[in-house]
């Protein structure tokens, strides 16, 4: 039996200085870093934190 050799680029990286504590994203590593390849935020009219929305938040399957 051969092991599994992972490629750098198979492990997902953090998004420098982006940080999210929604432990239920597939994109939080579980050390409260964002490993999406990018992400989206929004909407455009928001005039304060608490009015935005991460765009690229996607729930883990339970």
């Amino acid at each position: 039996m051969q092991g599994i050799t992972l490629d750098k680029s198979d492990i997902p990286q953090h998004i420098k200085g982006i940080t999210c504590n929604v432990k239920n994203c597939v994109y939080n590593d579980m050390s409260s870093y964002c490993t999406a390849e990018r992400i989206s935020v929004g909407p455009s009219y928001a005039t304060a934190g608490i009015d935005t929305i991460c765009g690229t938040f996607r729930p883990k399957n339970r």
